[in-house]
């Protein structure tokens, strides 16, 4: 049994093979994978949601920071989690589509990101901090690709 060939097209261990398909044969279930982002952005828009109202909260900067730490961590683990970049992608996305809405005045003048050391903090640490993200999960990503096709420099 141990010298028995192994079938390079089927994965030798069956775990790996029932990981990889689904009950009907197809490999990722689609409607999965679009929940999936779908939640990712979600998940955003709330951090970005909660950041807006609790970025002043205690001493001046310190939450906006941790709601800059939290959005960078949530595009690399968004990535992570999908196995891909567009991950990042998703979680980015909705962080700057609130965040944007948000940060918008009204005719009446009145703003909920306020122009204090906070609210600059976290606007534009937060927009950094999804940009970061977003740009170390496509490299990461993209040489975790480049490395299991078999490219080499």
């Amino acid at each position: 049994m141990q010298n028995e060939p192994i079938n390079p097209v089927e994965p030798a261990n069956p775990v790996d093979q029932a990981a990889s398909t689904s009950r009907s044969g197809q490999l990722a279930d689609p409607i999965l994978t679009i929940v999936t982002y779908v939640v990712l952005v979600l998940f955003a828009m709330a951090q970005a949601l909660l950041g807006t109202f609790f970025y002043g909260a205690g001493p001046a900067p310190l939450a906006a920071l941790g709601f800059d730490i939290a959005i960078f961590a949530t595009c690399l683990l968004g990535a992570w989690g999908t196995g891909r970049a567009s991950g990042a992608f998703a979680v980015a996305a909705g962080w700057y589509l609130v965040t944007f809405i948000l940060a918008t005045g009204t005719k009446g003048g009145s703003v909920l990101i306020t122009a204090s050391v906070a609210g600059e903090t976290f606007l534009f640490g937060g927009a950094a901090a999804a940009m970061i993200g977003l740009i170390v999960a496509f490299t990461a990503w993209s040489r975790a690709r480049l490395a299991k096709a078999g490219y080499r420099r």
